[in-house]
């Protein structure tokens, strides 16, 4: 299998009481224990998201909104670590809907990275979701206008087991940046950032990220990316990566556009969830867009041709069904093997 990377009635809201991070053996063993068989059309799901503050959070209260809505299925929406933590707990199924970033997904189903040595093999896409760039803010009286100016600096960089939490530290290492790594969910760092506490924080997620605007409201802040050598020297140590322009009208506090990085993001189920829920689930998810726009710019990318973003992970046969259906041709690498 090829690695190929070209490129918010509101739902009942579970602070879940977990360790942000399950072992990723964990996942895999329970997975292998002997559960097979194709569960039932669900009455009720969970749906992982991540921390509050984030994109990921607000997705997830919308389509929680959207499910009971078009098939009074009710919507436990939690709090995760994000996607790498998601990926866990759907291969552990013991979360029914998660978001991914694409970096870590496929980290995950092949046992690199993060998960090295174990892979999440029953993890299947089932809907493309938006593209997630990487972005830093800091307050302006500290002087900080640059991710050079970030080196050797206390930085927030979002929850253990979410994009911002995995791969910051990771790109701050590969940019000998030697910051001092707060890890925390939005909400948590840009109470920091008010209070005074935190002057730099750096995050992943659908933007406007509502942490962003918050601060912002209230302090002047400096928004910055990356590009240049550094942008590339990180996209060719994480390929998963590509460049990304965020608009200057994202932004209160930005007058001009922001180049940095970014992910696409995609929803995932266990490949034994029940075809038709997911075919039902894909095809509600592409016709009410509008819905989801509403609740959150970023859906705007939710199209059903996004599903060509993702070459390689496999694709779950409810979702295949439905992008087939209306012409899409896939690429076989995303068929499972249980396809038929």
């Amino acid at each position: 299998m090829s690695l190929q990377f070209n490129w918010k009635k509101t739902a009942l809201t579970t602070m879940a009481a977990m360790s942000l991070l399950v072992t990723a053996a964990c996942g895999s063993d329970e997975a292998s224990s002997g559960e097979s068989d194709e569960q039932a059309y669900p009455t009720e799901v969970k749906i992982g998201t991540a921390s509050q503050g984030g994109t990921y959070f607000i997705y997830g209260g919308a389509l929680g909104q959207l499910l009971e809505r078009e098939y009074d299925i009710k919507s436990t929406v939690e709090v995760t670590g994000g996607p790498v933590h998601n990926m866990q707990l759907v291969q552990a199924r013991d979360q029914d809907i998660g978001f991914v970033t694409l970096g870590p997904a496929y980290e995950g189903y092949t046992g690199t990275g993060w998960a090295e040595g174990n892979e999440h093999k029953d993890v299947r896409v089932v809907f493309p979701m938006y593209t997630t760039p990487i972005h830093w803010w800091a307050v302006s009286s500290s002087g900080i206008e640059s991710i050079e100016d970030i080196k050797g600096q206390r930085v927030g960089v979002g929850p253990s087991g979410g994009t911002s939490g995995t791969y910051l530290p990771l790109i701050h290492e590969a940019l000998e940046l030697d910051t001092n790594n707060v890890q925390a969910g939005a909400s948590d760092m840009a109470s920091q950032q008010m209070d005074g506490q935190l002057d730099i924080i750096g995050f992943a997620a659908g933007i406007p990220i509502s942490a962003v605007t918050e601060v912002e409201a209230q302090r002047d802040i400096n928004i910055f990316g990356i590009e240049g050598e550094m942008r590339d020297q990180v996209i060719e140590a994480y390929p998963y990566f590509f460049e990304y322009t965020i608009p200057a009208d994202t932004y209160e506090s930005t007058d001009e556009d922001v180049e940095t990085i970014a992910m696409f993001n995609f929803g995932i189920v266990h490949k034994n969830m029940d075809a038709d829920f997911v075919y039902d689930l894909v095809k509600s998810y592409h016709k009410n867009q509008d819905f989801l726009t509403q609740t959150h710019k970023a859906a705007e990318e939710a199209v059903e041709e996004a599903i060509l973003r993702n070459e390689s992970l496999p694709l779950h046969p409810g979702a295949i069904r439905y992008y087939e259906e209306i012409g899409i041709d896939l690429p076989a690498d995303v068929y499972p093997e249980e396809w038929e």
